[in-house]
């Protein structure tokens, strides 16, 4: 009789087998493919990867004055798969937060990852952090990690600075070498120069025990690196200047920018209204960045490199300069001051291009912007204004106009010289012409420039012909590197004779009989200015550019102020004047001057309620 249990015990021991394969396998699986996983999850739990923060570069002013500096501050880490056994309640009570900020705190750091320290509370300052490092143990699964932060001693020059603030996972994907917790530079010098500034991290591995206290380096710090401190800037700006040119656009909007004419160093670089460039650091920055953001007078917008203006009556001197060097006028060229042609101010008939300037005649930069864009080369006038119109644009760029101005900072606007595709686009091929578009010649119409642009015009004056790219940094590290761009000499084309003639022409806007720019006249120094009234959205804008002194020129620059009813000599003017003053002087005499426009606010109030009626081009 056939055993009934013999097929059954060959199932028995065919489980048995299958049993022990799954074991061997799954053993083989571990010990071969899944060594590395588990030896990387035990070592997170016993090792802690501490990333240390080099302290970014310093950055001085022209003179060696300190702008922006480092402080030691701490950021609260968490590896949530070590977080056992916690008190929440005892840990919010000893942080000062809510348990819902904890929460949300915590499930960020898992998305990050459960197993690597992620920032749980950042830019903690020294006096917060001695309140509760020595009740820390009791929270395993958090550390603290030492990183600096920036401060500024003068709360000055915001826009030119910058600020730094935290990578996102745009600029991660950009940047292998950044991770989650890491800060950059975001505007200002600060984002342009992060290279230099940011210096190179260094790594720590230590061994922690179960209530995640440090006990000992890994391998006596065999995988260990220092970091690296960032390299030093040496800025253009002179801090007692860009200080003092703040004050006086304290309650104003507008712009000054002060340049070296020689070499294109900017010595001020003021957009008004400005913030104090401490609000943008620590745990508040993002609260203040939002009340920033929301201000209707946009203290974060830097009208010096953004805005895009009409220039008004600044613009007859490039306008000169393109005629004479065109052979279209001449320098003793005369023109009735028409004002059926354009309006104008009461004033003699100029009887030359250095007179013209003196008295902003517009029917005379009518009669030169004519004779620029219809020089007679054919014999329909829309072929012959397109020519011209490209001839005069060409000579723009070459000033610096219509283009970004590379200097050492972002987001550079490019004002606008319209070429013959903008009209084509407008009016349509073959329909326009001068009398369409006549309204360039007195720096309306279609022209923009942005006030970086109005004090490099300033500066190609001073130097009677050329000029330097404007630049902020004059040289960082240790071993004085320069960025050699700024220093290759650019050049207008035009004869340096006619800029002679701009010179003299401006030097009676201050100082001539019937010249507009009075207010401007600083007593012992030769100040040359131009001023402009440009009219806009609301009340004019008041413009006015100059340098000083007339021969060896020290300070160019370009003062802007919106909607202050009155022109360029009113109130822009009167601002150069002082700021050339304390620069060249020291100090400023004036007293009662200084103390008038550092109180006066001309500029229309927000929002504006009226609006300016051009008039009607001429076809």
């Amino acid at each position: 009789m056939a055993d009934k249990y013999k097929d059954r015990q060959i199932y028995i021991k065919a489980l048995i087998v299958l049993v022990g394969l799954v074991f061997v396998v799954r053993l083989g699986v571990l010990q071969i493919f899944e060594t590395k996983k588990y030896q990387t999850i035990a070592e997170q739990q016993a090792l802690r990867n501490i990333t240390i923060y080099p302290a970014r570069g310093l950055v001085y002013d022209r003179n060696g004055k300190l702008l922006v500096y480092n402080d030691v501050v701490y950021d609260l880490m968490v590896v949530p798969k070590a977080v056992k056994e916690l008190d929440t309640a005892d840990f919010c009570r000893s942080l000062g937060i809510e348990r819902e900020e904890f929460e949300a705190r915590m499930n960020n750091a898992k998305k990050w990852s459960p197993y690597s320290p992620s920032p749980f509370m950042k830019q903690i300052s020294k006096n917060d952090y001695a309140k509760w490092q020595n009740v820390l143990y009791r929270f395993p699964g958090f550390f603290v990690q030492t990183r600096t932060l920036r401060l500024y001693p003068q709360p000055i020059a915001a826009h030119v600075l910058g600020y730094v603030g935290e990578v996102d996972e745009n600029e991660m994907k950009k940047n292998e070498k950044l991770q989650m917790g890491d800060y950059v530079g975001k505007s200002g010098l600060e984002k342009t120069y992060e290279e230099v500034l940011c210096g190179k991290k260094g790594h720590k591995k230590v061994h922690v025990d179960v209530h995640g206290l440090e006990t000992g380096s890994y391998r006596n710090g065999a995988f260990d690196t220092l970091p690296e401190a960032g390299q030093n800037l040496y800025s253009t700006i002179d801090a007692d200047l860009q200080a003092y040119a703040e004050e006086l656009m304290a309650n104003k909007r507008g712009c000054v920018v002060a340049i070296e004419p020689s070499t294109g160093e900017v010595l001020a670089l003021v957009s008004a209204p400005s913030y104090d460039p401490n609000l943008l650091v620590g745990r508040v920055r993002g609260e203040n960045y939002m009340n920033l953001l929301r201000d209707i007078s946009k203290p974060l917008y830097n009208r010096a490199l953004q805005g895009q203006y009409p220039p008004g009556s600044i613009f007859k001197v490039a306008q000169a300069m393109i005629a004479l060097d065109l052979g279209v006028i001449t320098p003793n060229s005369g023109f009735t001051c028409d004002k059926s042609l354009v309006g104008c101010h009461n004033h003699p008939s100029a009887r030359s291009v250095q007179e013209a300037i003196k008295m902003s005649c517009n029917p005379y930069f009518y009669q030169v912007y004519r004779r620029i864009i219809q020089q007679g080369r054919y014999k329909s006038i829309y072929k012959d204004s397109q020519y011209g119109l490209t001839v005069w644009r060409d000579y723009m760029l070459k000033f610096g106009f219509g283009r970004a101005l590379d200097i050492d900072l972002p987001s550079v606007a490019t004002g606008r010289i319209p070429d013959t595709g903008y009209y084509n686009k407008w009016y349509g091929k073959e329909k326009w012409a001068f009398s369409t578009i006549y309204s360039n010649s007195i720096g309306q119409g279609e022209v923009e420039v942005v006030p970086l642009q109005m004090a490099n015009l300033a500066c190609i004056v001073a130097n009677r012909g050329y000029y330097y790219i404007p630049h902020l940094v004059r040289y960082y590290g240790e071993d004085s590197t320069r960025v050699e761009k700024y220093y290759e000499r650019q050049e207008t084309g035009v004869e340096k004779e006619y800029f002679d003639i701009a010179a003299r022409g401006m030097y009676d806007v201050v100082h001539g009989a019937g010249g507009t720019g009075h207010r401007a006249d600083v007593p012992g120094i030769a100040v040359c200015g131009k001023t402009g009234t440009a009219e806009n959205y609301g009340n004019d804008h008041s413009v006015f550019i100059s340098f000083a002194p007339m021969e060896d020129p020290k300070i160019a620059m370009a003062v802007y102020v919106e909607n202050a009813q009155g022109g360029g000599g009113t109130w822009a003017a009167p601002i150069s004047g002082l700021i050339i003053e304390k620069y060249l002087k020291g100090k400023v005499e004036r007293e009662s001057v200084e103390k008038m426009y550092k109180e006066i606010n001309p500029c229309q109030k927000l929002p504006l309620t009226r609006r300016i009626k051009k008039p009607k081009k001429k076809r």
